[in-house]
């Protein structure tokens, strides 16, 4: 199902205050007198267009402003992309688009209920409707637009995408060419920064997990002469002091086996403490070979001091981790090497460059001939849709021209010209004053094009300017047409 505009609400907009509109089946046209509040509908569209806006459109006593629009149909599925990159939940068979001013200068805008920027809004809004009148939302007079619609008359688009795979093959080419084909001075820059990376990072002689392993001998080392105090007074206290532990407890012992001699209950007591004495005696033998180990080197421990420092430095400089030292190393040879053999990679990217460049040329010229061929037939087309609306004499040209350097649509631009009257040079559509003739002008193109063009609303602003009679039921007829 296409879509269609199936709902219009306003609130406190100029003079309305409130006004709820429901579009039925087959509705074309709103007609009434000077001062009717035709402009306010207009004004509404060009909110939920995205145009821009201030406080003076609030109606007098109110604080906030609201238009909102409905639109319906499958087709809407096709803005579900642009929606969800936008980070709002796709539609499937409603569209809403919500904006608010406020008398504090706040303006808000929503679609589908989540909050949208103004761009985003309007990026919809030029998809969704194409409104014609003095100074308004008219896509077109765009030349971009109107070489779209002229690839979409010609039935283009499998040539145009084929174009645009090149032109982007091209452009990603030309982009890796210019950054390897730097100044030489940079270059050389570049080199000397990247040796020394290389030479620092490649004489610390890096080994994946000996950070670890350092860090804690450093530890040891560098309180090697506390811990061989510690542990030396602990064994003195056990064992070797005239009142240590141990010879307190061979006391004990010897009081607790008189005990056990009287009675035999006690025994238990006896084995546990003979079982506390032995675990003594290890902890105090063990400790004693702790301190012996313990090396007080001083050039040992500044060995170990420098390496630290050392990888501190490194991973200051170069990543947080020694893995991420390594990897930067690897990461600055690779460019290095890149950059050393610059001229072989050039060489490279200059034949591919001239490879993708002939592809992008082919495919170029074979979208030009559909243009060239189509031009003539689309210009003819309007010129019999231009007849039918009152411009018996009228000169309608589809004008196609050549550019110098590729774009992201080809070769080519197009320009839609037009001439009223008998004796006079078609002109750009952009230099037609009358909004009357300009509408007229605009209903013929849409409709030469209305099979092609995927607008689903166009809004004619005094579309009726200047006509009567036949010219009134043509203009009538097309847009029904539409």
């Amino acid at each position: 199902m296409p879509v269609v505009l199936t709902l219009l609400r306003i609130k406190n907009l100029a003079l309305v205050e409130e006004l709820e509109w429901q579009m039925e089946p087959g509705f074309i046209a709103v007609t009434g007198e000077t001062g009717a509040g035709k402009s306010i509908i207009i004004g509404a569209l060009q909110l939920l267009l995205g145009e821009r806006a201030d406080k003076s459109l609030i109606r007098t006593g109110a604080d906030l402003c609201t238009v909102e629009a409905v639109f319906s149909g499958n087709d809407l599925q096709k803005l579900n992309p642009q929606l969800v990159e936008a980070g709002i939940e796709g539609c499937e068979n409603d569209l809403i688009l919500k904006r608010t001013l406020s008398s504090t200068g706040t303006n808000r805008q929503f679609i589908n209920g989540s909050p949208a920027t103004l761009s985003v809004l309007k990026n919809l809004g030029d998809q969704l409707v194409d409104l014609h009148g003095p100074h308004d939302h008219q896509s077109l007079l765009s030349p971009e637009t109107q070489l779209r619609l002229l690839d979409s008359f010609a039935r283009a688009e499998e040539q145009l995408a084929e174009y645009r795979k090149h032109y982007r093959q091209l452009q990603t080419l030309l982009a890796e060419h210019a950054a390897l084909d730097t100044a030489e001075t940079a270059r050389e820059q570049e080199l000397d920064l990247l040796r020394h990376q290389i030479t620092e990072i490649k004489s610390a002689n890096l080994v994946v997990g000996e950070e670890e392993e350092i860090e804690k001998r450093y530890r040891l080392a560098s309180n090697s002469k506390r811990l061989i105090e510690l542990a030396s007074a602990i064994a003195n206290k056990l064992s070797e002091a005239d009142d240590s532990v141990l010879s307190q407890l061979a006391e004990t012992q010897r009081l607790l086996r008189e005990l056990e001699k009287i009675d035999s209950s006690m025994m238990q007591f006896s084995s546990a403490h003979a079982a506390t004495v032995v675990e003594l005696s290890e902890i105090a033998r063990t400790l004693s070979a702790y301190a012996e180990k313990l090396d007080l080197d001083p050039e040992q421990l500044a060995a170990l001091e420098q390496r630290v420092s050392l990888f501190e430095t490194l991973k200051r400089k170069y990543g947080g981790s020694i893995t991420e030292v390594i990897a930067f190393g690897e990461r600055a040879a690779e460019r290095m090497g890149k950059i050393e053999g610059r001229d072989v990679e050039l060489e490279r990217l200059a034949k591919e460059i001239d490879n993708v460049r002939a592809q992008m040329n082919g495919a170029a010229e074979a979208l030009r001939k559909l243009r060239i061929k189509a031009a003539p037939k689309l210009s003819e087309n309007i010129r019999r849709n231009l007849r039918d609306l009152g411009f018996r004499q009228s000169e309608f040209e589809s004008k196609l021209s050549a550019l110098d350097e590729p774009r992201p649509n080809g070769f080519d631009t197009v320009e839609l010209l037009f001439s009223p009257n008998p004796g006079e040079p078609p002109k750009p559509l952009r230099a037609i004053a009358s909004s009357g003739e300009i509408s007229r002008l605009m209903l013929a193109v849409k409709s030469a094009l209305a099979v092609h063009d995927a607008i689903p609303l166009l809004v004619f602003d005094e579309i009726d300017t200047n006509v009567g009679g036949e010219i009134a039921h043509a203009v009538g007829a097309k847009m029904q047409t539409l």
